[in-house]
């Protein structure tokens, strides 16, 4: 059986919280399922990217030629990384154009 976990009725009535962050809603599932190992939260972060593709029947998700170059990268060096540390995006592409950029923080010293 294919799942997925997703986000939904941020910052209304109903749910007056929340950010639309997947890799919030994956930690967030992994807390609430006890996931600790690597392979477990490397499974969690499947739930928010290639499951729902597979559900949705996707058949040009992943990377590769003659895609559409639609991708969120992450700050993180591994999937299990992105969920355990709530990995914070740093730019994305819809089609091959730059929808967002977040900058990285800079630590100033004293």
């Amino acid at each position: 059986m294919t799942c997925s976990v997703a986000t939904n009725n941020v910052l209304n009535p109903f749910t007056p919280y929340g950010d639309c962050s997947l890799v919030r809603m994956a930690n967030l599932y992994a807390n609430t399922t006890h996931a600790g190992t690597a392979r477990e939260l490397a499974a969690c972060f499947d739930l928010v990217t290639s499951a729902p593709a597979r559900l949705m029947n996707l058949p040009d998700y992943g990377i590769a030629v003659g895609v559409p170059a639609d991708i969120v990268v992450l700050n993180a060096a591994e999937p299990a990384m992105a969920i355990a540390a709530l990995a914070q995006p740093l730019f994305g592409f819809k089609r091959g154009l730059a929808t967002f950029t977040w900058p990285q923080p800079v630590l100033h010293r004293p």
